[in-house]
């Protein structure tokens, strides 16, 4: 077989690839502000829930929570289907890992002018969407590049649950044909190229959210 040959299934793949990758980022992005603000939250209970959840799924490896969710759980009556299992696992991992991010640039806003906030009576919810938050989502953008980057590779994993991804594909083609150069060579550039994409996606994001205002207008403006 020629390398163009191996293009379609690899294509294929791909396409599994990029779609569960941009739905777990997706959904791994609105778990990571839910918890990172719930970290945050003078609520015990909320923030003691995040914590469990933030620990819990930054302490394990991926592997085992892809095999738990899909070999585990319907033990007890809850199954998913394998592309299901995949985005869900690993919006909950990059959900719990971008819950710190929020964390941290939340708390990275000047405390003065969270008293400000206050002596002006804005109540908290007022205080957190438009004046943290308006901030702290441009802190936060590199290190979401990072996540989303990290995220597309382990979708690699989601092969071992009978998804045909592009490593699933690539590992099929080479247990048929022995070409194991051309196959994981083209495997490699596919995967290089989402990530290119994906990282000027999200350079572009960012300089959209830098050249905007810095704070948001006033309630009374």
């Amino acid at each position: 077989m020629t390398w163009t040959q191996y293009l379609p299934p690899l294509l294929k793949g791909a396409q599994i690839t990029v779609t569960i990758s941009l739905a777990s980022i997706a959904l791994g992005a609105i778990l990571a502000f839910a918890a990172g603000i719930a970290r945050t939250s003078s609520n015990r209970i909320l923030s003691g829930i995040a914590f469990v959840y933030i620990v819990l799924f930054r302490g394990t490896p991926l592997l085992v929570q892809l095999f738990w969710f899909y070999y585990a759980l319907p033990l007890i009556g809850i199954s998913f289907d394998p592309i299901t299992t995949g985005i869900m696992t690993l919006s909950l991992l990059t959900g719990a890992f971008g819950a710190e991010v929020v964390r941290g640039a939340l708390l990275s806003v000047p405390h003065t002018q969270l008293e400000a906030a206050r002596a002006l009576n804005f109540s908290k919810s007022y205080t957190l969407w438009h004046i943290s938050m308006p901030q702290a989502v441009i802190e936060m953008m590199p290190a979401f590049g990072n996540l989303a980057i990290q995220n597309l590779k382990d979708t690699a994993l989601v092969s071992l649950i009978s998804i045909a991804d592009l490593t699933f594909q690539a590992q099929s083609m080479r247990n048929i044909t022995l070409d194991s150069a051309t196959v994981y060579t083209l495997t490699l550039v596919g995967y290089f190229i989402i990530a290119l994409c994906l990282m000027l996606v999200m350079r572009f994001i960012e300089k959209k959210l830098r050249r905007g205002p810095a704070f948001p207008r006033s309630a009374h403006s």
